[in-house]
């Protein structure tokens, strides 16, 4: 399992972070376990160099080749400092037992909806965002108005990118 080091952009600002996973590796093919062609549970995912005044981390999955634009998969957000990861599997609930509150996804569901392009081979971004406050957003909110309210709060981020073909 090799670690993915992103540089973070210029517009968000911040430190660079490391983001994993044990299920796939950056520019590889995402088991369809996590698909909705198979168990549909969110892969495990774990990130590193978190910056010390970090109060909250954010999560946003999303598919950039969906032919209506970018779908979002998952968006999770609040998630306490000190969680270093998601293991398989987080619940589709609004506060998963790791803390945090997730939001809805494209398929207006809460939490994660893996991988199901209509036909062809697309990318899935993970993107793990350090922030220096929490954003106190209700269960449900959507990814842009996460983006929004994480806006000159970003200490630091990086992203895990996948591959999904049906």
């Amino acid at each position: 399992m090799k670690w993915c080091t992103i540089h973070p952009h210029e517009h968000q600002g911040g430190e660079t972070m490391e983001i994993k996973s044990p299920a796939f590796a950056m520019g590889a093919m995402i088991p369809r376990k996590y698909s909705c062609e198979g168990e549909n549970v969110s892969p495990p995912l774990m990130w590193k160099e978190v910056p010390e005044r970090t109060e909250s981390i954010a999560l946003i999955a999303d598919d950039p080749d969906a032919p209506i634009g970018s779908w979002v998969h998952w968006v999770y957000y609040d998630i306490p400092p000190h969680v270093q990861g998601l293991g398989e599997g987080v619940p589709q609930v609004r506060n998963p037992p790791d803390g945090g509150v997730q939001g809805m996804n494209d398929s207006r569901n809460l939490g994660y909806d893996g991988p199901c392009p209509p036909s062809g081979t697309h990318r899935y971004y993970f993107k793990v965002y350090a922030l220096d406050r929490k954003l106190g957003l209700p269960p449900g909110a959507g990814k842009g108005e996460v983006l929004d309210a994480m806006d000159g709060h970003v200490l630091g981020e990086s992203v895990l990118m996948g591959w999904f073909a049906r």
